[in-house]
């Protein structure tokens, strides 16, 4: 296969590679690095020697995605690397197909955060099996594992996603409806209005560059919101990873992103990003 044959083999793959690298990393940078890497590494290849590209890539870069999470606390000092999982912005009006192929099966912030705390080969393995089909023989020449170990690994973080990140409502509309009428809650003081659009065991998880702070339970977030509705008024709807959010400004400065989970008409956790020299870079990057 020449050049010009094995770079179009790439292409038709990048999109799907990079799915796969963003739900085991949890960042676009980082995801971005693994499938330009393994595009590297696909270049020194003997490429008669692949009989499946698509495996083989998918692989490559499983691989190189677990060599940077066993590595991340040495990039804990790198900007965008503070906020992890990464938050990908989008409109509402689903205009980049980058971004749906992206993040085509939901994969809200509130699932990346429950994989962030799963071991890396754990990640790896519920990531590659429930996401991606990838054949558990395969997981398991990855992380130097039986297959059965590897099966356990995903059975093991299988669970733990379940009972931390339920699935959003799927209709986007009835998720706006819930994070417009918390907004609207907040602007008009209304406390009550506010607890009854909030699950009873609500998680408000707030990221920053020195890790994540929780807030629980549905009458402690509500007073937190309301401490904090000078800010209501200047919020713009957005697609935070797929689901009905907004990004709150400071006249013309972006300084926060808030993603929602909506399940059943109610918000069950809500994700904060609010560093003010990130949140704008955020906005800016190439992905968003």
């Amino acid at each position: 296969m020449d050049e010009l044959k094995l770079a179009d083999s790439f292409d038709r793959e990048r999109s799907r590679l990079r799915s796969v690298a963003y739900r085991i990393v949890g960042s676009l940078s980082d995801a971005d690095d693994a499938v330009q890497e393994a595009w590297i590494r696909l270049q020194r290849a003997d490429a008669k020697e692949i009989d499946n590209l698509a495996n083989w890539l998918t692989t490559v870069v499983a691989r190189i995605c677990l060599n940077i999470l066993r590595d991340r606390p040495s990039h804990e000092h790198e900007p965008l690397g503070a906020l992890t999982p990464e938050p990908i912005v989008s409109s509402e009006a689903g205009s980049n197909p980058e971004h749906e192929a992206l993040l085509a099966d939901a994969v809200g912030i509130a699932l990346q955060v429950v994989l962030g705390a799963l071991s890396p080969a754990e990640r790896l393995a519920f990531v590659l099996h429930d996401m991606f089909d990838v054949q558990f023989d395969q997981i398991a020449a990855l992380i130097d594992r039986s297959p059965e170990a590897a099966r356990q690994l995903a059975s093991r973080a299988r669970r733990r996603v379940r009972g931390a990140a339920p699935p959003p409502d799927p209709d986007l509309a009835r998720q706006r409806a819930v994070v417009d009428a918390y907004f609207a809650a907040a602007r008009n003081g209304d406390l009550e209005a506010l607890v009854a659009v909030l699950d009873p065991d609500i998680v408000v998880r707030s990221h920053g560059r020195t890790g994540i702070f929780e807030l629980r339970g549905a009458q402690k977030v509500a007073r937190a919101a309301m401490s904090a509705r000078k800010f209501a008024p200047f919020v713009r709807p957005a697609l935070i990873n797929g689901t009905a959010g907004v990004v709150a400004f400071d006249g013309d400065t972006p300084f926060a992103i808030l993603a929602f989970t909506v399940v059943n008409d109610r918000a069950v956790t809500i994700d904060v990003f609010n560093d003010r020299e990130l949140v704008p870079q955020l906005l800016r990057s190439p992905a968003s």
